[in-house]
């Protein structure tokens, strides 16, 4: 649809991926949404999406409806892997095209002055090295663009190997019937572990605590947590909660316990990391 950022329509949705090189990531070092993007698969994709710059570049939209919708599913925020070029700095934003060889896509990182994170965030962002960006899909005279929420250098290759088997995971389990377990390919979601830098960041599609599966004390936990960040008060926080300050609200849990349920919310794409790793908002904010 939107032949500016991608290939031509009738290639695979990973062709040209020459960011497949023979190492697999099999460890645990990178972080999955796979898991809450498969469960949270009904009309809405609620999770951060894994997608490909082709991937968007077919995106379809519904007259009169400005979402955009992969394998007949409406999405709200991605995240990519490429390459930056044509870094653009300017007083107000920063701007890059990024280059997964399966298309390229601009990213626009909006600047709030000199002194803010999101300015020293990119400073950290040069041509030529790999990224890893999450945002929104925008239009913008007629052509697709990001505007992120957060631009992260990758330092270890096997992030664009594992992000690639995330996207043809995420896709599989669309499309096909009975998920990725007909495919067989359930040993994947296995190998994806919690984040170290708790990067992942934000999704604006609603989600109830109640989508936290029942259990034992790990997911009551992990409800009574999610509940503190859905508060009104939680979510007029711009740089959102500490984990000291949701601690001191969990009478009857440890602090690793906390720490271990907030890994979740941040894995599942419930909650995103704001100006540290310790301060996290909801999506939903």
């Amino acid at each position: 649809m939107y032949q500016e950022s991608g290939g031509g329509g009738d290639a695979s949705l990973f062709a040209g991926g020459g960011f497949m090189p023979s190492q697999a990531a099999t460890g645990n070092e990178f972080s999955s949404s796979v898991s809450g993007a498969s469960r949270r698969s009904g009309g809405q994709d609620g999770g951060l999406q894994p997608l490909t710059v082709k991937m968007i570049s077919q995106a379809s939209q519904k007259p009169g409806d400005d979402a955009f919708y992969v394998d007949g599913l409406e999405i709200n925020n991605v995240t990519l892997v490429g390459m930056v070029h044509d870094k653009d700095e300017r007083n107000i934003d920063t701007s890059f095209m990024l280059d997964d060889t399966t298309g390229r896509i601009e990213v626009k990182r909006w600047i709030d002055g000199q002194d803010s994170y999101e300015y020293f965030e990119m400073q950290s962002v040069q041509n030529f090295m790999y990224v890893r960006v999450h945002g929104h899909l925008r239009t913008f005279q007629n052509k697709l663009n990001v505007v992120a929420f957060s631009v992260r250098p990758i330092t270890d290759f096997n992030e664009v190997t594992f992000h690639f088997l995330e996207v043809i995971h995420v896709h599989l389990s669309r499309t096909r019937k009975g998920g990725v377990s007909a495919v067989a390919t359930p040993a994947l979601g296995n190998t994806m572990a919690t984040p170290q830098n708790g990067m992942y960041t934000p999704v604006k599609t609603p989600i109830a605590s109640s989508a936290i599966p029942a259990g034992g004390a790990k997911e009551e936990c992990q409800r009574r947590v999610h509940s503190i960040y859905e508060e009104p008060a939680s979510l007029q926080v711009e740089q959102g909660l500490h984990v000291d300050q949701v601690v001191q609200r969990m009478v009857g849990f440890t602090r690793a316990q906390v720490r271990e349920a907030i890994d979740f919310l941040v894995n599942e794409g419930y909650i995103y990391s704001t100006i540290d790793d310790d301060h996290h908002k909801s999506t939903n904010g």
